[in-house]
């Protein structure tokens, strides 16, 4: 990709987070840019074609910070390591996790059909952890995984509503994991 791609791909995750997809115009675009709207169509089809690369980016990132979680960790430090690695990304990468969050519903036909299955594919990795809590007996044998796994990523993907570039996430997250966490650990009360 050229340097002025990538300042274009760049620009768009910006104006994408702040304005929106639809709200943002290939003339603000090519403003930004420093060139004339017509121009822009030398580095781009369209401007589904930015949101795409931007809305991959953050899968990319998403996946590559749960890549680097410790697969041989306890499966409930995973999950607090998880945790710090997905609000690192969103305070690191926060235009980017803007989009993937919330802007990818644009995206049309055979894209919009891919990010899903990318998205699916992360939230299933997620549940995947808390699955080997309840195995290795580190959280309640009852627990209900799907909505633990829900409870997880909403706090960790609203967090781009309200992190702010540089912030430190660590401490954050673990006090976030260990709210999570006291209500699920231990064992299921008999009925």
């Amino acid at each position: 990709m050229s340097a002025r791609r990538e300042e274009l791909t760049r620009i768009a995750a910006r104006l994408f987070a702040e304005k929106g997809y639809q709200g943002t115009s290939l003339a603000d675009l090519a403003l930004e840019l420093g060139i004339q709207k017509p121009s822009l169509y030398h580095h781009i089809a369209s401007k589904e074609d930015l949101l795409w690369e931007v809305a991959r980016a953050g899968a990319d990132a998403f996946h590559a910070a749960l890549d680097a979680v410790p697969a041989e960790a306890p499966a409930a430090e995973r999950i607090r390591l998880a945790l710090r690695a997905h609000l690192a990304v969103v305070t690191g990468q926060l235009d980017v996790a803007t989009v993937f969050v919330r802007e990818w519903r644009h995206l049309e036909g055979e894209r919009h059909v891919l990010f899903v299955a990318e998205r699916r594919r992360y939230e299933e990795r997620i549940r995947e952890l808390f699955r080997a809590g309840v195995e290795e007996s580190q959280l309640r044998t009852d627990l209900d995984v799907p909505t633990a796994a829900l409870l997880f990523l909403s706090a960790a993907n609203w967090a781009y509503t309200w992190l702010r570039p540089g912030a430190d996430t660590d401490g954050l997250a673990d006090r976030l994991y260990a709210a999570l966490l006291d209500g699920m650990r231990g064992y299921a009360t008999p009925d």
